[in-house]
């Protein structure tokens, strides 16, 4: 018995990325965990997953349901004292719906906050993004826990769809009549190590991309990056510390441009043998394979751009020490490399 074993968190998005390495940490501190998935397949092999990286599998239990429908979520929240709110849908593409992002995004997290109020829970931790803070504004601007993306200039769905969500998730609780904590984790460009080849994440996509040298080249792109792992140990301290409830946190350890990336990448497993390409791109080539590259689109008007983001907030209030950019882009390298999948 731990101090934490009386004690049930229900993490959404279980087969997720951040929500992979908050299940692992939750159960690693004796918690009982309790994961959605949207079927009894995925959740038969989310557990052999889980079984290969933590002893403590006997506390993790599942339960189906979709955050575009109603059944299921009572179900889930039901005798749990925290609630991680991690499932959001995550493009590699821009979609041509923005609905299909927006949709799950926003009624899902007020299908997971009314069943959590309902439920009695304590509090919920939701996963939104520094993507609901940085877009619209002029570049050059130090972000804070203040700003919020501006919808009304041009933003895409996946930008749209996480400001929406939280906001939407800060007016439920704001209501007189919830009796609900909630906080927030704004992560940007998530890395770090992949715990299965079936589970990878869109933001592996630029790693992939340099160890497989898909470009000739590094593009001018700039990262705002943080370690999954240390994303998880947010979340989790976001819900346990008292002073963490009504706020947001920025969760990110630092900048690299994408050929800094290849540069670690080379030091590191260039003398294993993996070739790495590390000479610049110019930005005009970018753009035209933006053209043909729907994932190249998603970036190109990013060009140059540094995204100044402080995570004051977080080391202050939740204690967090991250690990540096360089050590989670080298981590997610080094679990695609033993998984087989470069």
């Amino acid at each position: 018995m731990t101090e934490h074993s009386s004690t049930t968190v229900l993490v959404t998005g279980a087969s997720g990325f951040i929500g992979m390495h908050c299940i692992l940490q939750l159960l690693e501190q004796g918690y009982q965990v309790r994961g959605t998935v949207r079927s009894a397949a995925k959740a038969e092999n989310l557990r052999q997953i889980v079984q290969k990286h933590s002893q403590h599998t006997q506390n993790l239990s599942f339960v189906e349901a979709d955050l575009l429908q109603d059944a299921g979520w009572a179900e889930a929240a039901s005798g749990c004292d925290f609630v991680l709110h991690v499932a959001s849908p995550l493009p590699l593409s821009e979609p041509k719906d923005e609905n299909e992002l927006i949709r799950p995004a926003v009624e899902g997290t007020l299908r997971v906050l009314r069943a959590a109020n309902d439920a009695g829970v304590r509090r919920v931790v939701q996963t939104s993004s520094v993507a609901a803070i940085v877009h619209g504004h002029d570049r050059g601007k130090l972000f804070d826990e203040s700003d919020w993306s501006n919808l009304e200039k041009p933003v895409a769905a996946y930008p749209k769809s996480k400001t929406l969500a939280e906001k939407a998730a800060w007016e439920f609780v704001n209501q007189p009549e919830v009796n609900l904590e909630l906080a927030t984790i704004n992560p940007s460009y998530v890395l770090g190590p992949i715990l299965d080849a079936s589970n990878t994440s869109a933001s592996a996509e630029v790693v992939l991309t340099i160890l497989r040298r898909q470009y000739p080249g590094m593009p001018r792109l700039n990262f705002a990056v943080v370690d999954v792992r240390d994303v998880a140990a947010a979340h989790l301290a976001a819900m346990t510390t008292p002073e963490a409830a009504g706020k947001r946190f920025i969760c990110s350890s630092g900048n690299l441009w994408m050929r800094d990336m290849a540069l670690a990448l080379k030091a590191e497993f260039g003398p294993q043998g993996h070739k790495i390409t590390t000479r610049a791109l110019p930005d005009w080539l970018l753009r035209v394979v933006a053209l043909f590259d729907a994932k190249v689109a998603l970036v190109v008007d990013n060009l140059g751009e540094v995204q100044q983001l402080s995570n004051q907030q977080l080391k202050a209030v939740l204690h967090w020490q991250p690990r540096s950019p360089e050590e989670a882009v080298i981590a997610m390298a080094q679990s695609f490399i033993d998984l087989g999948s470069v």
